[in-house]
């Protein structure tokens, strides 16, 4: 039978309609170079017309119907659209399986019955009948695997370019199940609610030491001779990280969570010690973050977010990947500091007398093998079992062992000995928190002792650091639960930068230091957390551990830093999509990548970044290349490496 006219072409002439099988031909060859199999041409088979002489030619040719050729050309159109059209819907309804780790997601186009243009199915005999060839089936395409975030055809041009790093996942959207499903995204990001609860417990379990480290950081007098009770600290703490943390999860929905700084508490702790009492220096903090607070809703700090260039992004990514390891391998004593009295120019050993001693480091080394070998594995909850399974081992073996802890009640050190808490199990679970430093902060009281400037270069100080710290952080967390965008930015990053800087603030205001987003994040993401849900199981374990502080003092270091080392791993893969043939680009990303640890700072190497990027590319003839806020932020980080030289000039 012949295939229907549209409306617009009846009445032109009958050689004007195109049959399906030369439509199909003409996909085919899109696909593939090859004809299919069996295919013929339609001079060769059975029921070919004659092909006409030389003179019937001239006549036909002379008698050609211009209208008819014009309608089968816009038939042929039509049917490569639709069919294109066609291939990409197939595309966008499967499902991309949340079980695929390694990034890639790939796409089958399923097998379409032939139909004739009218939508009706095509009888072969009865095209053979009416002088129509038939319609050979459509063969299955070949797959295509690409980067994740994005499906294909062999018949579609795939461009992946190796700047934009993770792109965000572009699937399907999946109807929520649940009012909860809805706000979360918790299926939208292909994630359940078991991943979310499972990433929660890993997050909180890999930055629980915060609890018993902020107390000891922050319990040296200040210049007034007063200190800060060791239990009111670490109860408040984990009462300030609950709520940030919390409000993380329903106000920014990324797993992100938050707690008091390292970093920023050793330089509040300086200042007590020198300059200011513990309020005068807690009211700074509070000022610090309330001007960050300022920059979020007025949106400059998220233009200077989306500011940064792909190449730093990426290389603050891995950047801190080496310092997330190398935090994990100092808080467990497999690296220590060469103390100065031995007189030699290396920084760091291999544990005690560049040897691995005591039960505790071994602990640590089986603890990264066996959460390596889950991780590897693809083991669901591979991280948070390595910690199960590693404290359980820790106990037995300070049961045995009796190794006691790294540093005394009297003074002594055990260089042999757990490093923050003593894996055993307590006399009592429940104790009772002390709120009783909360609201202990003099706003200006600060400006009134050591002045004015003085205290605004702190405050500069205290506002830079805490500033692109969480950048870099929700650069590097985004990159590795794939939930940035294409550009390497994070979608709704403004909230998450409000309630980070309202984060800063509170914790001035709760005596506990500025609390920021914490790069051990990135061991609950890589456990399967996607969304805010995850923050807020997180934030709920640290309101249980303001009353149950004994049982969270069970999981040493040792059991839970095998976590950062292996996730440390994760983000230093995200090398592979840095650029290597441009050196203006390659020095910028390396300073980034190298200053992160071994000035054990993140700030510090985005620093050198920025200013090395802004340098460089300058001395390229590429300065239009430069965004306008890249130049302000290099001239700031200028300023807060060089402070001291400035407070010495200006007196």
């Amino acid at each position: 039978m012949l295939a229907a006219q549209p409306p617009s072409l009846r009445g032109t002439s009958a050689c004007a309609v195109v049959t399906h099988a030369e439509v199909t031909l003409s996909l085919r060859h899109i696909a593939s170079s090859t004809p299919p199999s069996g295919w013929r041409p339609a001079s060769q088979r059975e029921d070919a017309t004659p092909e006409p002489s030389a003179g019937e030619q001239g006549a036909t040719d002379a008698g050609a119907d211009p209208v008819a050729d014009d309608a089968h050309d816009l038939v042929a159109d039509d049917y490569l659209d639709d069919d294109a059209d066609e291939l990409d819907d197939d595309a966008d309804e499967l499902d991309d399986d949340d079980d695929v780790d390694d990034g890639v997601s790939s796409v089958e186009a399923d097998d379409v019955e032939a139909d004739d243009v009218d939508g009706t199915e095509s009888d072969p005999d009865t095209d053979r009948d009416a002088g129509v060839a038939a319609v050979a089936p459509r063969r299955r395409l070949p797959r295509v695997r690409l980067p994740r975030g994005g499906t294909t055809t062999a018949t579609d041009e795939v461009e992946v370019s190796t700047r934009t790093g993770p792109r965000v996942n572009r699937g399907p959207r999946i109807r929520p199940k649940s009012s909860l499903d809805a706000y979360f995204e918790v299926s939208e990001r292909r994630s359940t609610y078991g991943r979310e609860v499972r990433g929660g417990f890993v997050t909180f379990f890999t930055m629980a030491y915060i609890l018993v480290l902020n107390p000891i950081i922050l319990s040296g007098e200040d210049v007034d001779g007063t200190t800060l009770p060791f239990g009111a600290v670490a109860a408040t703490t984990a009462m300030v990280a609950a709520v940030m943390t919390i409000l993380m999860g329903i106000i920014g929905r990324y797993p992100f969570a938050l707690a008091t700084g390292l970093g920023l508490n050793a330089f509040v702790a300086f200042l007590a010690v020198t300059q200011l009492s513990w309020p005068e220096i807690m009211g700074l903090v509070v000022l610090e973050g309330l001007l960050i607070a300022i920059l979020v809703v007025t949106g400059l700090r998220t233009a200077i977010f989306f500011a940064i260039p792909q190449q730093l992004k990426i290389a603050i990514s891995v950047g801190i990947g080496l310092f997330l390891t190398l935090i994990g391998l100092v808080d467990a004593g497999f690296v220590k500091r060469v103390p100065d009295a031995v007189g030699t120019v290396v920084p760091v050993q291999l544990g005690n007398g560049f040897n691995l001693d005591g039960w505790p480091v071994l602990v640590f080394v089986v603890g990264v093998l066996f959460m390596s070998v889950l991780v590897v594995r693809k083991v669901r909850g591979g991280i948070l079992i390595g910690i199960i399974v590693t404290t359980i081992l820790a106990i037995i073996v300070e049961a045995i062992a009796k190794v006691g802890p790294a540093y005394g009640p009297d003074g002594l050190i055990n260089a042999n000995g757990w490093q923050l808490t003593v894996p055993a199990l307590p006399d009592s679970l429940v104790a009772t928190p002390d709120l009783s430093i909360v609201g202990n902060f003099s706003l200006f009281g600060g400006f009134e002792r050591i002045g004015a400037l003085a205290a605004v270069l702190v405050v500069f100080t205290l506002m830079l650091a805490d500033f692109f710290d969480t950048m870099g952080t929700a650069v590097a967390v985004g990159a590795e639960g794939k939930l940035l965008d294409k550009n390497g930015n994070l979608p709704g990053a403004t909230r998450v930068l409000f309630v980070d800087s309202v984060a800063a603030a509170a914790g001035g205001a709760a005596s506990v230091s500025s609390n920021t987003t914490y790069i051990e994040s990135a061991s609950g993401v890589a456990d399967g957390a996607r969304t805010g849900l995850a923050s807020v199981v997180t934030g709920g374990l640290f309101l249980v551990a303001m009353f149950l502080s004994p049982l969270v003092s069970i999981v040493p270091a040792e059991a839970a830093t095998p976590a950062l080392v292996v996730v440390g791993a994760l983000l230093v893969s995200q090398i592979r999509n840095l650029q290597f043939d441009d050196l203006s680009l390659v020095i910028p990303a390396f300073l980034t990548m190298a200053l992160m640890p071994f000035t054990f700072s993140i700030t510090n190497g985005i620093g050198a970044g920025f200013i090395s990027f802004v340098v460089l590319r300058l001395a390229k003839g590429r300065a239009k290349d430069v965004h306008p806020l890249m130049w302000i932020s290099a001239t700031l980080f200028a300023v807060y490496f060089f402070i001291e030289p400035i407070q010495q000039l200006i007196g």
